[in-house]
């Protein structure tokens, strides 16, 4: 397993970018990152993230592979107000929980209240 790649909690192998992305970008170009992702993945008429708009996109965050009950445990894992969608700010918290490494950077500072 290389340095980029992490487990998710139910045993799915994804390439974790974020660190990366947030050296390269700093903390607000990381943000506008993580903000144009979940445009990209949400369902316009809801304005969040559905189940449905996740496995639709899901191939746009190199996730096509992931099984359904897969999906459903990354929106239950992200669903902090429990709408049974995301809505950014969920969505962001997520995408940063997924990537232990980007937490043990300094960048995490920027996430913290």
């Amino acid at each position: 397993m290389g340095a980029a790649d992490k487990g998710y909690a139910s045993g799915v192998q994804f390439e974790d970018f974020l660190p990366s992305m947030a050296k390269k970008l700093g903390v607000e170009g990381l943000i506008e990152e993580l903000c144009k992702g979940f445009e990209l993945l949400m369902d316009p008429s809801a304005g969040k993230i559905t189940f449905r708009s996740l496995k639709r996109n899901a191939a746009m965050l190199g996730l096509g592979e992931l099984r359904d009950d897969e999906l459903s445990e990354m929106m239950r894992e992200g669903d902090l107000d429990g709408d049974g969608a995301l809505d950014q700010m969920e969505f962001c918290v997520l995408m940063v929980r997924l990537s232990p490494e980007l937490m043990q950077d300094e960048s995490h500072r920027a996430f913290q209240c």
